[in-house]
């Protein structure tokens, strides 16, 4: 199915394109989500996946609150598979819930939105080193699954958090945050690493704007450090 369906909005809900799309400059591939998270009163939800998206937006819909549905341009081409189950006019998908996209245990990836794609297709490769990845879907930023990421981090003593957005301030530094102030911190092997867009205005050039985003590989090396380091 197509990646966003058309739904009828209301005032308390927006969405709109956000993160990179394609060779479009500064103008038009910044990633909001840290913006608006950090808003009192505020929802923010990422989807990655056509679940996500129809779940997600139909909450958003009928949530009495101020929700801003954050969609990357470049899934909007993107097929998935779906079930009968979530083509259900009843399928809602809470906002505030994670979800694990892949089970593992040796280090977890906490991510939203399209770089979900990435890390799952980075914890493909790390298996095949031996490194059983798991990789957390957040689906939504504002209110953040904490209970989700501490239980994961307690399983697999690592974590690497992935987003497309600028390091400073950003979604990877409130997790970072998080794990230091709960009980998750006494559990970590490992420090924390962050893999981030680039702290830049986005370039033009297409080979300039990958530099400027996370890749594949960045994921696998951050992941490759962060299971090397001992605490």
């Amino acid at each position: 199915m197509e990646y966003f369906s058309s739904f009828t909005k209301r005032f308390h809900e927006t969405n709109g394109p956000f993160q990179a799309a394609a060779g479009v400059g500064a103008q038009h591939s910044q990633c909001f989500a840290a913006w608006y998270a950090s808003v009192p009163g505020l929802k923010v939800v990422a989807p990655y996946s056509a679940e996500d998206a129809r779940g997600l937006l139909k909450s958003a819909i009928r949530d009495p609150n101020p929700v801003v549905v954050l969609e990357n341009e470049l899934l909007y081409g993107v097929s998935f598979d779906v079930t009968p189950e979530i083509m259900s006019k009843d399928f809602l998908i809470p906002i505030g819930k994670a979800k694990v996209e892949r089970e593992g245990k040796d280090v977890t990836i906490v991510t939203f939105s399209r770089a979900v794609g990435h890390s799952l297709e980075a914890a493909k490769k790390l298996a095949s080193e031996g490194i059983n990845v798991e990789v957390i879907n957040l689906r939504s930023l504002r209110p953040l699954d904490e209970e989700a990421i501490v239980k994961s981090v307690k399983k697999t003593n690592r974590i690497v958090t992935v987003e497309e957005g600028w390091p400073h301030f950003g979604v990877g530094s409130e997790i970072a945050a998080l794990v230091m102030e709960s009980e998750a911190f006494d559990y970590l092997d490992a420090p924390l690493e962050r893999v981030t867009g680039a702290d830049v205005p986005m370039p033009y050039a297409q080979n300039l704007e990958q530099a400027a985003l996370p890749q594949v590989d960045d994921i696998v090396n951050a992941v490759r450090r962060t299971v090397a380091r001992k605490m």
